[in-house]
């Protein structure tokens, strides 16, 4: 049958002559890898310029249970402000969207496996797109509070029962405890920016003073819990580009 659905495009794969194999997180159907007929050749019904990193579609895919890998029908550009602003300039701000977006869809291909379809947090993550795209004060304090979001999307959100009897943050537990370990990497003074950051990201709260290397440290430290705490999240990268442009 066909299902229309939006998308956000994951990663592609090189498939035979003249296809790929896109994979397609859909707000109707979860994670998705889906053939695209044609899309190399110079006279194709279907660009392949639109399945960039993060490119936000509206399709209309095959979908059979019976079948290991669908088919896209049909595919546009969403008619909304998720996709990047044309621009023929390159401004600073441009390089550090373009940084965030990359870091963005880096986290969700790795952290995102067949789940079953998550409304809430393709609405979550269209909204994360939108600020980026339009914001025009600092970004800085966007990729933890996505980070801290997309964790909790995933049911593994760090318990925020920090105190100052239980100050220092233990990766590998998911929660602050009351004295330090091996297994707890953050500082006491990290582990108090990650408690606010947590209220930043669930409550609203303004995000708290922090110098680039404490973001820096606190990112890093984040990435390594999302390591412990999903199985196939594998290596990550695009983060030290995203260091280097928010310095």
């Amino acid at each position: 049958m066909l299902c229309s659905t939006p998308g956000f495009v994951l990663h592609t794969t090189p498939y035979g002559e003249t296809s790929v194999i896109a994979r397609v997180f859909t707000r109707q159907l979860g994670v998705k890898p889906y053939i695209v007929k044609g899309v190399r050749t110079t006279n194709g019904r279907l660009k392949q310029n639109l399945l960039q990193p993060l490119s936000h579609l509206d399709m209309v895919v095959y979908e059979s249970p019976h079948a290991n890998i669908n088919h896209i029908k049909e595919m546009t550009p969403a008619d909304n402000n998720l996709n990047p602003p044309s621009s023929t300039t390159h401004t600073e701000l441009d390089e550090i969207r373009k940084a965030i977006r990359f870091f963005v869809c880096e986290a969700l291909y790795k952290g995102l496996r067949d789940e079953e379809p998550s409304p809430a947090l393709f609405d979550f993550v269209s909204q994360t797109l939108d600020e980026i795209n339009h914001r025009t004060q600092s970004l800085a304090h966007h990729p933890i509070v996505f980070l801290i979001g997309l964790a909790n999307h995933l049911g593994i959100l760090p318990l925020n029962n920090y105190s100052q009897t239980e100050p220092y943050f233990n990766i590998t537990e998911g929660r602050f405890e009351s004295y330090s370990t091996p297994a707890t990497l953050m500082s006491q003074r990290l582990s108090l920016l990650l408690h606010h950051y947590i209220d930043t990201a669930l409550c609203g709260h303004q995000p708290p003073v922090t110098s680039a290397d404490e973001r820096k440290a606190i990112l890093d430290y984040l990435i390594s819990y999302l390591h412990h705490h999903i199985a196939s999240f594998g290596s990550f990268k695009s983060h030290e580009v995203l260091h280097a442009v928010l310095r």
